[in-house]
């Protein structure tokens, strides 16, 4: 399966601006029930990603004041992307090799076309696992 097949359905794109406070940009993530979000420039271009635990991390662990920080200030810059024709295999091994959970999807132009998550790629993982062992005990244990 390949990453388009899977975040294809997918009608919304999770962002905020650079300019956004943290403290906002912590109750978008929880408002729409997320874990990262791009981050926008004034022209609508990707310039980083924040999550939770940039959030726990670079604000909480550190004592500094949610309200006062925008988006730009802890926001992750380096990207780790993929376009639409990745396997969800090759998806996992970027994961592991760079320790993150999500990658930036970008279409044929480079633009954002939303994140993919190690919990997607893993639903999909379970759903074929789950299928197998169906067929594997419909043969063993044929209905008579």
């Amino acid at each position: 399966m390949k990453v388009g097949d899977l975040i294809g359905s997918r009608r919304e794109v999770f962002t905020v601006s650079e300019e956004t406070s943290v403290h906002e940009v912590a109750q978008y993530l929880r408002g729409k029930q997320v874990r990262t979000v791009g981050v926008l420039d004034r022209n609508g271009k990707l310039t980083g990603v924040i999550s939770q635990s940039d959030i726990s991390d670079k604000v909480a662990a550190e004592n500094k004041c949610p309200a006062w920080m925008k988006a730009s200030d802890i926001m992750t810059r380096e990207l780790v992307t993929v376009t639409a024709e990745r396997s969800l295999d090759e998806c996992l091994m970027l994961m592991e090799q760079n320790g993150i959970f999500h990658l930036i999807v970008l279409d044929e132009e480079g633009e954002f076309r939303g994140m993919l998550s190690v919990k997607d790629i893993l639903r999909v993982v379970a759903s074929d696992e789950k299928a197998r062992a169906d067929l594997l005990e419909a043969f063993i244990f044929p209905l008579r």
